[in-house]
């Protein structure tokens, strides 16, 4: 079914074949897993290109697809299998098409024929057609995506009995990760943040070595792989007593985080999410401290469409999964981000990681 639908999409942009190459297009297309692999959709027949350590992984992962073994790299041996097959338009995805692997596709092309149709533009950049498909999962999807968020959860449940002044950010992340690994995580969906005190207003402040404060804000953003789908969440806590007016920017922070949650819904545009947390940190005059977009689509990647920024006009439909992150950060004093992963339904906005998100103060 997949399949069918980018070729169709393919042959809505005007070609009459497609390449594709994106790893986890690839994977969303056909159910292979591996890392070295094209797939090549023409006239109703699928096939993916690998080599030789996928033989048989190839052949049980991607069902309903004719696996060639190459001896040559799979994007060469791609291309010229479709120049035999006399393909004259061929798609591919220019967001994720280097100038070098382009350069690779038509030097696959050497001599003769082959060699005037690629000189004549034989490779045709469609834009990200999968990528789009993405944005929208279904039941299986958002079954994997549901058990993904369930055990980032668990997890920020048990950071709250470990958390302590003196350790170091670094242990943190180290312990939330092998915690994940323990739950059957395949992996982290990107590299643990872990932001204390003055640290915490870095919006992508990594785990150092610094220790944790023993009065200040401590920002966990992470999130695990699972069945090659991504969670993604955050929460701030904070270490001893609040000073005067950390709360107050905390919850506006909240605040911020449920309103764009309640706006939630098919059909409303990704730019309307967006103004719905950024007004909140508008009134409180807290807007200028919110430095980047309200959040983003996730799926097999941990940063998909749609983009939930200001102006954006996308529409979010039924099925798709995003993130709502507003933070606020002040350098030199402190920072603080509540994320959650949201289900679009016909009904609205269900949050897919319901930690608490009430102040916490350890």
């Amino acid at each position: 079914m997949r399949k069918r639908r980018a070729a169709a999409a393919a042959k809505s942009a005007g070609v009459d074949g497609m390449l594709v190459t994106h790893l986890p297009d690839v994977r969303y297309l056909c159910g292979f897993t591996g890392s070295n692999g094209a797939l090549v959709l023409v006239g109703g027949r699928a096939m993916l290109f690998t080599d030789g350590r996928y033989t048989g992984q190839a052949k049980a992962e991607a069902v309903g697809t004719k696996v060639v073994i190459a001896t040559k790299p799979a994007v060469v041996a791609a291309c010229e299998w479709m120049a035999a097959a006399s393909v004259r338009r061929c798609g591919f995805d220019a967001a994720n098409t280097t100038v070098a692997g382009l350069e690779t596709m038509r030097k696959a092309l050497r001599s003769g024929a082959s060699a005037a149709r690629a000189r004549r533009g034989m490779f045709v950049a469609v834009g990200p057609l999968v990528a789009r498909m993405r944005e929208v999962k279904d039941a299986e999807e958002i079954a994997r995506m549901r058990k993904a968020a369930r055990v980032g959860c668990e997890l920020f449940e048990g950071m709250l009995t470990y958390l302590e002044a003196g350790l170091t950010e670094a242990q943190v992340a180290a312990t939330l990760e092998y915690a994940a690994r323990l739950a059957g995580a395949e992996g982290m969906s990107f590299d643990t943040i872990v932001a204390s005190g003055v640290r915490s207003a870095l919006p992508h402040g990594r785990a150092t070595g610094a220790k944790l404060p023993k009065r200040g804000f401590v920002t966990l953003d992470f999130g695990v792989i699972l069945d090659g789908y991504c969670s993604d969440m955050t929460r701030t806590v904070h270490m001893g007593k609040a000073m005067p007016g950390e709360r107050d920017v905390y919850h506006s922070v909240l605040e911020a985080q449920e309103a764009a949650v309640a706006a939630v819904a098919p059909g409303v545009t990704a730019g309307e999410v967006d103004e719905a947390a950024r007004s909140v940190l508008r009134r409180v005059k807290l807007d200028k401290y919110f430095s980047h977009s309200t959040g983003h689509g996730v799926g097999l990647e941990i940063h998909e469409g749609p983009r939930l920024a200001a102006k954006q006009k996308q529409v979010l439909e039924q099925g798709m999964v995003i993130t709502i992150e507003p933070g606020v950060y002040m350098p030199g004093r402190f920072g603080l981000r509540i994320e959650d992963m949201v289900l679009v339904t016909a009904k609205g906005g269900e949050v897919l990681t319901p930690s608490v998100k009430a102040w916490i103060e350890l």
